[in-house]
């Protein structure tokens, strides 16, 4: 899982899979699923993310974690 968020739009893109989207449906205001070719979730797109969720924070509560990298 990654999470990219991009300021210049106030987006945050969670990137569940490395499977390439192939369908997106809003399912809520500002809130964008995407899909792949079987119908499976591999993304969320959450616009206006800093009034949505919490950017400051980021907590991990009894994740199976290998690796963990902070990218500027």
């Amino acid at each position: 899982m990654k999470l990219n968020y991009y300021p210049e739009t106030d987006s945050l893109y969670i990137d569940l899979s490395e499977k390439k989207s192939v369908e997106s449906k809003e399912v809520a205001d500002g809130i964008i699923v995407d899909f792949d070719e079987k119908g499976a979730v591999v993304g969320f797109d959450i616009d206006h993310a800093s009034k949505v969720v919490n950017l400051q924070k980021l907590e991990s509560d009894s994740m199976p974690v290998k690796s963990f990298a902070i990218a500027s």
